[in-house]
């Protein structure tokens, strides 16, 4: 029986190094952003923060088509001179000659004088095309530390704009022009927290603001938030809290943190009022955090990338059209993809459906109203996914429910596959090789803890990221579980391995098979380990942390009732019968992992996506209407048929054999 042992594991031992070398890659694929910021990205926030400057500032130099201010005036030629230099050289795109066409007009606008309000409209209209075509980053990754924010004030800015922001520090004397008041509501009115951000990094030419780079990006925003709250009190702030707390229609209008980060209040005042955005904007500015209790936040982010996608595409930019696509998936629907499983599994997978039919029609050309109708179809379907996302359908009974399906699906998969291996030690009277596969499935445990705190402290975790994750690892696992479901499968058709295993009972199980043995398990339970505590984390933001705790607790009851009927039962099976229905589970996993692999790449972007239409959905089992996925479960059922076909001739060759001279 060792040698039986052996032989499943030692054929694969060469192997073993790949497969341990393959899981260190599944956690450094979580430690790579997947998208690595720019070179050009300074260039473009230079250039932003430059037509914010125009666009805020214009109005103190010019009125009625006369000059204001020489010197102000003076200043807006200069800066409108630098945005069509800046935009000039940047990195060809496709839609980089409009923004020039946009940039050579706003010089001509404000050479010749015209109205604030024009010049005001096309600088925004500059600004928003600029990120569109060279995105950068718009908003924090968490909330900021207000009170990393006001000490940072004090130690680098209070001494030129002042103690409370009025512009009067005592190293202001002298400077031209003077430093900026954040107390001037008129002012603040007109500016983003973004525009801040922007010029706390980068400064401003032409005057004495440096720029603060050495300040991590978490303390730009922070030093941001707590500039952009000055000019308004705490008193106007506890109107601002009661509005918020009061009105879902105020609440849906800033329903993220992209959204608060590049909203001024002149704007927000278009849709409340100017005293409501007063208000509103104390509040958030004080309380960002507010906004991420948003119950639709990530769906209007994925709202927002897919109109920037049509709009790509209308423009004849398919390449801009793809990216914003993947990007309305992968930063967008993907993050609130547990919550809503839980809720609606149906409406989650007709969502993930037609974004995959979206993404083919704009990687095939197909006719722009094509495209915008498959737009306004999602659109349809995200209303339906905000419903089912808010607060009065986080149930305790679906949350309950929530928590034990992820456990259980997630987990079933795993549990087979490890029980499935105990089970063969055990039946093979090698009890001693139990510690590695108990060492694999605990070691992936820690180690999905152990990325998971790494990707969220460090780096942040992108759907990309745990994309790539699931799919790599599904498809390496089913490669293994090829293999071993062939083999076994060739031990059921032996007809005289009986005495072959007494014959074999003196071979011992070599160190690098039972390394396998640790890699196969490390692999199978780590790519659902940390997708996961993803999951959790998502429904640990609801609330209801005990009803989580125990739809958790009764998913593991479920899984352990599972594996114990599992290695209770697979004892009393005689070796033949334990290999055939073995073989036939691992080959159902192999076809599995396959289709749920490609699926992964596809989400992640790595695949393309070719949808069958009226093919049913059924991701339990890895079924999913793309080609590729079809494709990859045909290319694995032909190798396992291949594979039973080949033993069931080795096996009658056996027999026929009288069962000697044959090598098993």
């Amino acid at each position: 029986m060792n040698t039986i042992v052996r032989q499943i594991l030692g054929r694969c031992a060469a192997r073993r190094n790949l497969i341990l070398a393959l899981a260190q890659a599944l956690l450094l694929i979580l430690a790579v952003p997947a998208y690595a910021a720019p070179a050009h990205s300074g260039d473009v926030q230079t250039a932003w923060r430059l037509i914010d400057y125009l666009a805020v500032d214009y109005a103190g130099a010019v009125q009625n088509g006369k000059v204001k201010s020489p010197a102000e005036y003076a200043e807006m030629v200069e800066f409108s001179t630098l945005v069509r230099s800046r935009i000039g050289q940047l990195p060809k795109a496709p839609r980089r000659k409009a923004l020039i066409d946009k940039a050579e007009q706003l010089k001509l606008d404000i050479a010749e004088k015209k109205s604030p309000v024009m010049v005001a409209a096309l600088a925004h209209e500059l600004a928003a095309d600029l990120l569109a075509t060279y995105p950068v980053p718009l908003a924090p990754t968490s909330p900021p530390d207000l009170a990393r924010g006001a000490s940072l004030y004090q130690e680098n800015c209070a001494s030129c704009h002042g103690a409370s922001g009025d512009g009067v520090g005592p190293a202001a004397a002298g400077l031209k022009p003077r430093p900026i008041a954040f107390v001037d509501a008129e002012r603040a009115r007109e500016r983003s927290l973004f525009a801040l951000y922007q010029v706390i990094g980068q400064g401003l030419d032409g005057t004495a603001m440096r720029a603060f780079s050495e300040f991590s990006a978490q303390d730009r925003w922070a030093l941001a938030f707590s500039v952009g709250g000055f000019a308004f009190s705490e008193e106007v702030a506890i109107k601002g809290e009661r509005l918020w707390s009061s009105d879902p229609a105020i609440r849906k209008l800033v329903p993220d943190m992209v959204t608060l980060a590049g909203l001024t209040p002149a704007a927000l005042s278009a849709k409340v009022g100017p005293a409501n955005a007063d208000a509103l904007t104390a509040f958030l500015r004080r309380n960002p955090d507010a906004v991420l209790k948003t119950d639709a936040g990530a769906l209007t982010v994925t709202r927002t990338k897919l109109a920037e996608s049509l709009r790509a595409y209308e423009a004849g930019d398919r390449i801009s059209a793809e990216k914003l696509a993947l990007s309305a998936y992968l930063d967008g629907f993907e993050p609130v993809e547990a919550v809503l499983s839980a809720r609606d599994a149906a409406l989650m997978a007709r969502i993930e459906g037609a974004m995959g039919k979206l993404r083919s029609a704009i990687d095939k050309g197909r006719p722009v109203s094509e495209v915008r109708e498959r737009v306004e179809a999602l659109d349809s379907l995200f209303a339906d996914a905000e419903t089912a996302l808010s607060p009065d359908r986080a149930s305790d009974a679906s949350t309950f429910v929530g928590a034990f399906a992820i456990l259980l699906r997630e987990g079933l998969e795993a549990l087979l596959i490890v029980v499935a291996m105990i089970a063969f030690l055990r039946k093979a009277k090698r009890e001693d090789a139990l510690v590695y596969v108990h060492g694999g499935w605990i070691a992936a445990l820690a180690g999905g803890a152990a990325s998971w705190a790494v990707a969220t402290y460090a780096i942040g975790i992108s759907g990309a990221s745990r994309e790539l994750t699931e799919g790599f690892g599904s498809l390496f696992a089913a490669v293994m579980l090829l293999s071993v479901g062939i083999w076994m499968h060739g031990k059921s058709q032996a007809g005289q391995w009986q005495k072959y295993i007494r014959e074999k009972l003196s071979a011992a199980l070599s160190r690098r098979s039972a390394w396998f043995l640790f890699g196969l398990a490390f692999l199978v339970v780590y790519r659902e380990v940390f997708e996961t505590i993803l999951f959790y984390i998502a429904l640990w933001t609801e609330g209801n942390g005990g009803l989580i705790l125990g739809g958790a607790a009764a998913g593991t009851a479920v899984l352990a009732i599972i594996a114990w009927f599992m290695l209770r039962y697979s004892q009393k099976l005689p070796f033949g019968q334990f290999f055939a229905y073995s073989s036939v589970l691992v080959a159902i996993l192999t076809l599995v992992l396959a289709g749920k692999g490609i699926a992964g790449l596809q989400e992640a972007g790595l695949v393309n996506v070719m949808p069958v239409a009226n093919f049913p959905r059924i991701s339990m089992l890895g079924i999913f209407p793309t080609v590729e996925t079809i494709t990859a479960q045909l290319l694995a059922l032909a190798a396992v048929i291949a594979g039973y076909l080949y033993n069931r001739r080795r096996a009658a060759n056996y027999e026929k054999g009288g069962g000697y001279g044959i090598e098993d």
